[in-house]
């Protein structure tokens, strides 16, 4: 494995930049020099998150994201 997270990841099964096997090492983002844990998906080089807002989903049972621009940082946790 790499070292170097990839520039976006994704935690829907749906979406083409979802890996799960990424996911389950563990990735921390830290967006705006806030760590967060309620990141759906994530583009560094773009710079910018996707966050859940609230406990709602959409109408196909997905949490529902909002996209806000910022700095972003990832690393492995493990």
């Amino acid at each position: 494995m790499t070292d170097t997270p990839p520039d976006r990841l994704s935690v829907n099964p749906a979406s083409p930049f979802y890996n799960e096997s990424l996911l389950d090492r563990g990735i921390g983002v830290r967006f705006k020099g806030i760590e967060k844990n309620n990141v759906e998906e994530y583009c560094i080089s773009e710079g910018w998150v996707r966050l859940a807002v609230g406990r709602g989903t959409d109408r196909f049972g997905n949490p529902m994201a909002m996209k806000v621009k910022g700095p972003v940082e990832v690393w492995f946790k493990s």
